[in-house]
């Protein structure tokens, strides 16, 4: 006797050759994560007997197969013809029997739980999808709002005849799945009243880098079709786990998005749902609040220790009760399959930017540039193209796997663009908003996604390096290596690279690419002139007062790049920017001071201790503190820049310990910039009052040497591997280590300058920091072992 349904609280994933992955894994959480507080809508689901006994009528099946079995896969036209008219004559084949009544009384059994005024979603379930080696996401049907059990029957059909769409029948072709031995479930499952509320998807990974200890959230508002079709670009949010597990606050990163549409029900006859744009106010917003961030990412682990691997989960939040809810669960399916060796791209030159958007993966790809306004054109593209285009859906993948990278107008890195782009291996451009416009048909691009979270589309077709490396081979070095990062964009990627942490994390970094206003202009902002504000407002609006997103913004940065290396020290440095450099910030002309020579004046330890500057310094402060004492970061370490005198250095102490940055406490250390000559000619003096020295190799250079190495008539004779200059470091380091405390170097010099490397490891040097590109070079020389 055949099983033609089965309720969704009665399945587990040993089900899911009955009724697929996606339905097979809702009443696995059901059963087993309802104590864990994880709510999942109730329902029930068709079987894949039911869609064979279905499929069965009228030879209907032999039919398909023929038809199939004649289809050229790589003719684009042939599959669009075939596949339409296989689909027609599934929409006109009747249920049997004995599966309409179970279907009624399933039905009626759901009515009487949930009431007659529920709506519902019916969506597929393929009995071959969400395996961890492929992803079959969003190649059949969803349809939402469903009232009434004639409206569920038709979407049931509807769902059935999606197996055969264009992108599923490819897809199946070129992942080595027998058509024949795909059947599809249909899961009838109970709306959440996201249209009133918000949506999103979720990873318990993150899903650029593969970094495995944050959840990565994205949110927008409405029902969550638009979020997954790239419809959107949604806001984003990531999570530390370790932090969330011990209840403490645990968001490191927020990104607003532009949430320009929503997807709600419709109130018109014949419509089921419809797309409204969002109003302008709430656009500036964030979606969800941290509460409920917090929430979902605590859904998330549970999720992903259940299962025993990194996992990709829609959300909805209802509008009505304020209830968080988990609509579906699979595998991730591209960093899971990460082994031990990456690829890291570099542009070696650049171009002009036409459009900018955010970067899917790190790699970067170039070719002839096609612009496409609709599937009618795919013919266009050709192996080896760049494919642009407003957003694309599962109908494009046919067409999207020609293309040595893809942009879109729309989207977020959730996006059908983005999924597909991360397992197809190709860069990706996500929610440029204007490429179709900015980039003329025909012309050779560059898209690179190797400069961080923002991806470029460069005119021209530009040189490019790729550096393969073997993560499992690396030798012992004879020093600890560290690395420069300033953009928290780029840290849970170059986590990934063999380290003993951050010795340089520059705060001026944060403050320019995550805040671009002068603090005073914030802590003044009612005063302020009218026009100001207006520039400010639209900056601060997701996060109401002026101060608090000044400070909440320096967390977010910090606590980045903090918990991609944890529990290695992370050395952030306060801020070191000049007065011409504050000056360029918004708001800055008003308050900063013109000099001659700022590369030696109002800058550093002078100016956390001046009275015009000290009130800006105590929000560094009190962001710091916080990622430390709340968020339980504490591999912080603090380094004060600039100190020219010993009287500096008792005063910025005292003024760290007045605003909570005590030196010991909950095991905080203090480290000092030593970059200035009378930093190593009082080095003992110095270490008095700190607990080492990070030596800046660029100012000693630049002021042992007296050039300005912002001048290119004397940039020549800048090198660090001067005489006089390797005298001021060797005494710093000898200094140190006659005191017992750390030393490390953060500057370029070793970067640049293997052999310097080399003379500061005899020297006894502690660490050094190097930028990321130059880690696994150097650590090599060091280890005496021959690049590959």
């Amino acid at each position: 006797m055949i099983e033609y349904l089965i309720p969704l609280d009665q399945l587990g994933m040993d089900d899911v050759d009955r009724v697929g992955g996606k339905n097979a894994s809702l009443g696995e959480m059901i059963q087993n994560l309802s104590d864990l507080d994880v709510k999942v809508p109730g329902g029930f689901a068709t079987t894949a007997d039911a869609y064979r006994a279905f499929i069965a009528h009228d030879g209907l099946g032999d039919r398909i197969n023929q038809r199939l079995a004649e289809l050229d896969i790589e003719d684009v036209a042939a599959l669009q013809v075939a596949g339409a008219e296989i689909r027609e004559w599934i929409a006109g084949i009747p249920f049997p029997q004995e599966m309409e009544e179970a279907i009624d009384a399933a039905y009626a059994a759901l009515e009487e739980e949930y009431g007659t005024e529920t709506s519902w979603a019916v969506r597929s379930s393929a009995t071959a999808e969400d395996l961890p080696e492929a992803s079959f996401a969003g190649q059949q049907e969803t349809y939402l709002n469903v009232r009434g059990i004639e409206e569920i029957k038709n979407d049931i059909r509807l769902v059935f005849s999606s197996l055969f769409n264009d992108r599923a029948i490819s897809y199946r072709v070129h992942q080595g799945f027998a058509h024949e031995d795909v059947a599809l479930s249909a899961g009838i499952q109970k709306m959440v009243r996201s249209d009133i509320g918000s949506s999103g998807v979720m990873f318990t990974v993150d899903t650029e880098s593969g970094f495995e200890d944050v959840v990565f959230i994205t949110s927008s508002y409405g029902l969550g079709e638009m979020v997954v079709q790239g419809a959107v670009n949604p806001d984003e949010f990531y999570v530390y786990k370790p932090a969330q597990r011990a209840g403490r606050p645990a968001v490191v990163r927020r990104s607003l998005g532009g949430k320009a549409i929503k997807m709600i029900y419709s109130d018109q006859p014949g419509e089921k749902v419809t797309t409204v744009p969002v109003d302008p106010d709430e656009q500036m917003l964030f979606s969800l609040d941290d509460e409920h961030v917090n929430q979902l990412a605590g859904y998330a682990d549970a999720i992903e220790k259940h299962y025993g691997r990194p996992m990709d989960v829609e959300w909805a939040l209802d509008g009505i009760d304020n209830q968080l809810y988990i609509v579906q669960a699979r595998p991730e399916t591209v960093q899971s399959r990460v082994g031990q060796v990456i690829e890291r791209f570099s542009l070696m030159e650049r171009g002009d930017v036409l459009a900018e958007g955010r970067s899917i993966g790190q790699k970067i790809g170039a070719g002839r540039a096609r612009i496409l306004s609709g599937l009618d054109e795919m013919d266009k593209v050709q192996e080896g193209d760049v494919l642009i285009t407003d957003m694309t859906d599962p109908d494009w993948e046919p067409v999207m796997k020609r293309a040595a990278a893809i942009v879109t107008n729309r989207g977020g890195r959730t996006c059908h663009a983005a999924i597909i782009a991360r397992e197809m291996g190709v860069p990706a451009v996500v929610g440029c908003g204007n490429a179709t416009e900015q980039v003329e048909d025909g012309t050779d691009v560059t898209v690179s996604c190797a400069e961080g979270e923002t991806g470029h589309i460069y005119a021209g077709k530009l040189n490019f390096d790729i550096n393969r490396i073997e993560l499992g081979s690396m030798p012992e070095a004879p020093l600890k290596i560290m690395m420069n990062v300033g953009n928290p964009e780029r840290a849970f990627s170059f986590a990934g690279l063999p380290n003993f942490g951050v010795g340089l994390a520059r705060l001026e970094f944060i403050i320019n690419n995550m805040i671009g206003v002068h603090p005073r202009a914030l802590l003044e902002y009612d005063s302020i002139p009218a026009s100001l504000r207006e520039q400010i407002a639209p900056l601060i609006a997701a996060y109401g007062d002026p101060v608090d997103f000044y400070v909440k913004r320096i967390i977010e940065g910090i606590s980045t790049i903090v918990s991609a290396f944890a529990p290695n020290p992370v050395i952030v440095r306060l801020s070191d920017f000049k007065s011409n450099e504050y000056a360029n910030l918004i708001g800055g002309d008003h308050y900063e001071p013109h000099e001659e020579n700022p590369m030696i004046g109002y800058r550093g330890t002078s100016r956390y201790l001046s009275d015009e500057f000290e009130k800006c310094f105590e929000l560094e402060c009190r962001a710091l503190k916080y990622v430390r004492d709340e968020m339980g970061l504490d591999n912080v370490w603090v380094m004060v820049p600039f100190v020219r005198t010993l009287q500096e250095a008792e005063g910025v102490v005292s003024l760290l310990d007045k605003y909570g940055l005590r030196r010991g406490e909950n095991g905080l250390k203090l480290i000092m910039m030593c970059e200035v000559p009378s930093n190593a000619i009082l080095a003992e003096q110095f270490l008095e009052y700190f607990d080492g020295f990070s030596i800046g190799s660029n100012d000693m250079t630049q002021l042992t040497l007296a050039i300005d190495r912002d001048s290119g008539l004397v940039s020549k004779l800048f090198d660090e591997r001067d005489e006089a200059v390797k005298f001021m470091l060797s005494r710093a380091i000898r200094a140190c280590r006659d005191a017992g405390k750390y030393v490390g170097i953060c500057g370029q010099g070793p970067s640049d300058h293997p052999d310097f490397a080399k003379w500061l490891v005899d020297e006894g040097i502690e660490s050094v920091s190097l930028n990321p590109d130059t880690v696994i070079s150097t650590w090599l020389y060091l280890a005496g072992v021959e690049e590959a």
